[in-house]
């Protein structure tokens, strides 16, 4: 038998690579405003994924090339961090 999540294993990406980010945040607009703070004019697609039902909080994806492990993470950071956003996936 195969164990899909070993949390022991580190997937391993061949950079560079496309990755996808799920942001969570009060606001499209915002959540904009925060992507453009954090990776200025870099290509991405940035879709509305989902509203929560009462409508407090929205979901989009965010799509781009990374280029290496440390910019995924920096972005991932980043994103995370700011105040316009609420949780990043």
């Amino acid at each position: 038998m195969e164990i899909i999540n070993d949390s022991d294993k580190k997937i391993e990406l061949i950079y560079p690579c496309s990755w996808s980010y799920k942001i969570i945040g009060c606001e499209e607009e915002a959540i904009e405003v925060a992507i453009n703070d954090v990776i200025d004019s870099r290509e991405r697609s940035l879709t509305h994924s989902h509203n929560s039902k009462g409508g407090k909080y929205v979901s989009m994806n965010l799509e781009l090339l990374v280029h290496n492990e440390d910019d995924r993470n920096f972005i991932y950071e980043e994103l995370k961090k700011h105040q316009d956003i609420k949780m990043v996936l």
